[in-house]
């Protein structure tokens, strides 16, 4: 049977030591996204300094400003092949349906259906990656291309 912990660390910014541990020990993966569904993965150190940047930038005034860097914008099933191409290991799929997913959310108490719920948008909906931003709002690698963002090879690089 599917287990919650599996996905604790999806989050649009990375939590990869529950990702490492769990790709570590296990030899089976569940992948629980569209084949198509992206995400967006930041660094939280990077969110920080796009922040910084943006307080003295009048391009940014009364603006959204998205942080998308181009990079890491990732499915479930690419973060996996990253990983395994580092471990130089790969790992069984398993995938699991939208319906499958979402009839195991029945199943949970409230908190764990609030952030399973978020897994849903993320990974099967893609609703951080599957839009256009508009004119009243900016993104940040493209106001500021100067900043080496962290990319997940690069981050994930770090568990070896």
């Amino acid at each position: 049977m599917w287990d919650s912990s599996i996905f604790v660390f999806h989050v649009p910014h990375f939590e990869s030591r529950y990702l490492i541990h769990l790709y570590s020990i296990l030899d089976i993966i569940w992948l629980v996204a569209k084949l198509s569904s992206r995400t967006i993965f930041v660094e939280e150190d990077d969110i920080a300094t796009y922040t910084i940047r943006t307080i003295d930038d009048p391009r940014t005034l009364n603006k959204t400003v998205y942080i998308r860097p181009p990079a890491n914008i990732l499915s479930q099933r690419e973060i996996v092949e990253i990983w395994e191409k580092l471990i130089g290991k790969q790992l069984v799929k398993t995938s699991l349906s939208e319906q499958e997913f979402l009839d195991s959310i029945k199943e949970k108490g409230y908190a764990d259906q609030a952030g399973m719920t978020h897994f849903y948008h993320f990974f099967y909906e893609g609703c951080l990656a599957n839009f256009e931003i508009g004119d009243d709002a900016e993104e940040a690698c493209t106001l500021y291309p100067d900043v080496e963002y962290i990319k997940v090879e690069d981050y994930l690089k770090q568990y070896l």
